[in-house]
């Protein structure tokens, strides 16, 4: 069966996945997760729906999917671990960032990033540097990794299992979803919110009492 044409911006990355197979998935998924501007969930698609049509294996790209996502985050970890820090206290202070702000947004990441990390993995932006962030916030690396690929698990395998079975179809519902998107940013930001507000009540309770 040859190859399926592939709709819209999907078709643009076609020629690079006919070329290099398995070794586009991993290698653009992989450099787009520690915050290199490459088409890594595009990627991810094309290669399923190819699979689709049985020009690829779908375990396989969903294997290397997962764990070129994994990797990929943990270079951004690395980098916001060994850098971030550094920078965010010598400059902080110029973009409203003082060290003690900076202090108390490590605490609220050390106890609430679990989440951040896992549904990030599905917000275009928060992808990129998410492991980034993580590092800068010294989030525990074994809590880190256990969030991490539980979100490149269920991003991977939700990307793949559309492309999959969507065929033609995909560039609708790629559209779709990327609109819902950036409502789910917006309800993660309420979360974040809601649950910094619950930090500072139970505070001040606790000062009270």
């Amino acid at each position: 069966m040859s190859a399926p044409p592939l709709p819209g911006v999907l078709g643009d990355i076609a020629p690079i996945l006919d070329h290099w197979g398995y070794w586009a998935v991993g290698g653009l998924i992989f450099m787009e997760d520690f915050g290199i501007p490459v088409p890594g969930e595009t990627i991810l698609i094309a290669a399923a729906v190819y699979a689709g049509a049985g020009q690829l294996s779908i375990i396989a790209v969903i294997v290397i999917g997962v764990l070129a996502a994994i990797l990929g985050d943990n270079v951004g970890y690395l980098i916001g671990r060994t850098g971030g820090h550094a920078l965010v206290q010598r400059y902080g202070r110029y973009v409203f960032l003082p060290p003690e702000r900076y202090e108390k947004a490590e605490k609220f990441f050390t106890r609430h990033g679990g989440k951040v990390v896992t549904v990030a993995r599905f917000i275009e932006g928060l992808r990129q540097v998410n492991g980034i962030i993580a590092g800068a916030a010294e989030m525990p690396w074994a809590r880190f990794v256990a969030f991490n690929a539980l979100g490149a698990a269920l991003w991977v395998g939700l990307w793949a299992g559309v492309g999959y079975f969507a065929g033609n179809h995909i560039t609708t519902i790629y559209t779709e979803v990327n609109r819902y998107s950036t409502y789910l940013l917006i309800a993660l930001g309420v979360l974040i919110l809601a649950l910094v507000a619950r930090a500072v009540v139970s505070r001040r309770r606790r000062a009270a009492g």
